[in-house]
């Protein structure tokens, strides 16, 4: 689990460098590319048995899934590596929220003070924004966006799994995620846009370095994938969430490298209290399925 938080961490700081001159969407493409490609293999060498029926839902999962990832590679662009990683580990907030007031599940005064505190967190970074400017808040705003949207794609997975193997709904999620970015840089290329934007932006051919650090990024990102599904399909899920946590540790050393200022006082202790209120939520719920 240490290992799959620290190569997440160098995939979302080589998308950060990458985006300097790619197009950011070039740059989710060949971030998906690799995983789609896995994946077809993984199926190659073991076909899906699978009873199937909810392509919808399927598909829809696909959709936020990438939805999801172009959320959070805005914000891994646009504000510091570290934050846009909390702002991505916050999700269980939100999951246990939507689990409350829409599965009608009950969670107790502990759960409750957790979720506070997430939210705590979430203020100590988010409205120190407002004094800076509009766009600040935006870039944030988005953060925040990834996170409920990333805690309704999680709660499809549990209704898809008595339908569909992991590796049909991660390689529909991850087909999304390679088919999106594509339409939108095509869109760049045909109207020949003057100002690219984040969405609409047609890439580039890469030069140099970046040839490396694209291979870093595909196989860090594929790699921490991999390492993660192990480590949840061996261990204890509280624990290695509380492990995953690792992961803003290594993006606050890795956003210093790449030259991202260091989070101001109230930032870090939003992340602290980020981290402790997910590491509270998932012991919980590791002791109530026990």
């Amino acid at each position: 689990m240490l290992f799959a938080a620290f190569c997440i961490s160098v995939a979302g700081a080589c998308s950060k460098v990458l985006s300097k001159r790619l197009s950011p969407m070039e740059v989710v493409f060949l971030r998906n590319i690799f995983g789609v490609l896995y994946v077809i293999w993984l199926i190659y060498k073991k076909p899906l048995v699978q009873k199937g029926g909810r392509t919808g839902l399927l598909f829809f999962r696909g959709f936020l899934g990438a939805l999801a990832i172009l959320a959070n590679f805005y914000t891994i662009i646009h504000i510091g590596l570290a934050e846009a990683i909390t702002y991505q580990q916050s999700y269980p907030i939100f999951l246990s929220l939507i689990s409350v007031y829409f599965l009608k599940k009950s969670i107790n005064r502990n759960e409750w003070l957790a979720i506070l505190l997430g939210f705590g967190g979430i203020c100590f970074i988010f409205f120190p924004q407002f004094k800076i400017n509009a766009g600040s808040v935006q870039d944030h705003s988005i953060g925040i966006f990834y996170s409920v949207i990333a805690a309704i794609a999680y709660l499809s997975i549990a209704e898809l799994s008595k339908f569909y193997e992991q590796k049909a709904i991660v390689l529909v999620f991850m087909s999304v995620g390679v088919l999106m970015p594509t339409f939108l840089m095509i869109i760049g290329l045909i109207f020949h846009l003057n100002n690219p934007t984040f969405l609409f932006s047609p890439p580039l051919l890469p030069i140099g370095i970046e040839w490396i650090q694209i291979v870093v990024l595909g196989f860090t990102a594929l790699l921490g994938q991999i390492h993660l599904t192990k480590a949840f399909s061996i261990g204890q899920a509280s624990a290695l969430s509380a492990v995953g946590y690792s992961q803003i540790v290594f993006s606050l050393f890795l956003g210093a490298l790449i030259g991202d200022a260091f989070p101001s006082y109230w930032s870090f202790f939003g992340i602290l209290f980020i981290i402790i209120s997910g590491i509270l939520i998932a012991f919980k719920k590791n002791s109530q399925n026990v």
